[in-house]
């Protein structure tokens, strides 16, 4: 027994080696995932993840939080300069923690939400009981969706007022207005629709998990300007951050989100995660508005090579994208499921997408219509507007010209040999994904 104990203990390092050398040579398209600068990995290391912080900074269950109080005050200094926000929540352990804060502060069980559909953009934490989303499942709402303009990948604004009115008919006015998502090439209406829904008492979040970094660096929109009331986001997607959740929002609505996240839904906060965070928001603060700036025109550069390649890319009437992510129909080929297979064999990380129309023709998460495609990571190794049309070359080459996919790895080993650094940040010792062995 001894010696299958070590040997499970080998075989788990030698696993965590071969996934970060794995990705020193692939190409990571996914877009809810980011690489964390040298800093931020240090931070991760620390002490603090060993320990307990109950409770707001000053107001602790523990003692022994002396440094940890310090550090947090600053972390929300930092969050709350970085949004241009009156209040920073920087405890919750996900976006997902940070959304269900937000619902339990602001709504019941039984209350109607409204918010995007998984097909149109929507992410499982808006969703449905029936569909096992966090929003009816774990607290109970009654999901309605927005009408959504597939044409367009848009929010519908005129049809969204009237099916406001239709359910106030029914007695089923909504009590939360749900912006973001998952998909999310394109702002969405906040401005457009915040007075009319406010005028009805209802409370508008915005999800900016997947668009953080570009809020931030003023490439995307500003929700707490556009009336949003409160906004909540997780830190590692186009913010590069850690795995983590954070809601902001204005000083009214602080001891209602405080007491919805502790107790209510974490007892102590990741607390390593936590310092993470702060590291991560002076980066942002310091090299952020240039780093957005280069994801949108990656994303962009990206869109226009694989359309001019065939491939259709869907949001064309608008140009593609505004934000880090790129979603293409590939059903002329294959389908979404069979074509992230192909391209990870020849090691280009990307996930399938359910896009608008799948559920009406049958199709489903594990074989739906599409892929997506996000830049964030790309861009934090340093590649530009070149780089992304090489990219767009490999990916045609599997899906539509079907070439092997493991003859292809090698030269995309060759690719990736000079973007081995993050960028945009103060630190660059260690590589992306170079392995720190502590034994």
């Amino acid at each position: 027994m001894a010696d299958s104990n070590k040997n499970s203990y080998k075989r788990i390092f030698s696993m965590l080696k071969e996934h970060n050398k794995w990705f020193e040579n692939s190409i990571p398209l996914i877009a809810s995932e980011n690489v964390p600068s040298p800093a931020v990995k240090e931070a991760l290391l620390s002490d603090f993840g060993n320990r307990y912080a109950e409770g707001w900074p000053g107001e602790r269950v523990y003692a022994g939080c002396i440094y940890i109080d310090k550090v947090e005050f600053e972390c929300m200094k930092l969050a709350k300069a970085l949004f241009r926000a009156e209040f920073a929540d920087v405890r919750p352990i996900s976006g997902v923690v940070a959304n269900l804060a937000v619902y339990c502060g602001f709504t019941n069980p039984g209350d109607v939400m409204l918010a995007p559909s998984i097909p149109a953009g929507g992410h499982i934490s808006h969703g449905k009981k029936e569909h096992s989303g966090t929003a009816g499942l774990v607290h109970g709402l009654d999901i309605e969706f927005y009408p959504f303009d597939a044409e367009e990948m848009a929010i519908d604004v005129d049809k969204t007022k009237g099916k406001i009115e239709e359910l106030k008919n029914a007695n089923k006015l909504p009590k939360m207005a749900m912006f973001g998502g998952s998909l999310f090439l394109f702002p969405h209406p906040v401005k457009e629709l915040a007075d009319f829904l406010k005028s009805y008492n209802i409370h508008i979040n915005y999800d900016a998990a997947h668009v953080a970094g570009l809020i931030a660096g003023g490439q995307f929109q500003d929700p707490l300007r556009e009336g949003a009331d409160t906004m909540t986001m997780s830190t590692h997607k186009t913010l590069f951050g850690p795995q983590g959740g954070l809601v902001l929002g204005f000083e009214k609505h602080a001891e209602v989100i405080k007491k919805a996240t502790f107790p209510g839904l974490t007892s102590s906060h990741h607390i390593h995660h936590m310092a993470a965070k702060a590291i991560t928001f002076v980066e942002a603060l310091e090299f952020g508005k240039d780093y957005a700036k280069q994801v949108i025109k990656n994303a962009k550069a990206l869109a226009e090579a694989l359309s001019a390649f065939g491939f259709k890319v869907l949001g064309e009437k608008r140009g593609f994208t505004k934000s880090h992510q790129i979603a293409v129909n590939v059903l002329d080929y294959s389908d979404g499921g069979k074509v992230e297979v192909d391209l990870e064999k020849a090691n280009i990380i990307v996930n399938r997408q359910l896009i608008p129309g799948d559920i009406k023709a049958g199709r489903n998460y594990y074989h739906p219509g599409g892929i997506r495609l996000g830049v964030s990571e790309l861009t934090r190794l340093g590649m530009r507007e070149a780089e992304m049309r090489d990219v767009a070359e490999f990916i045609k080459q599997v899906v539509i010209e079907k070439r092997d996919p493991k003859k292809l790895a090698p030269k995309i080993k060759f690719f990736r040999k000079d973007f081995q650094k993050v960028q945009y940040c103060f630190d660059k010792k260690l590589g992306a994904y170079e392995y720190v062995k502590l034994r």
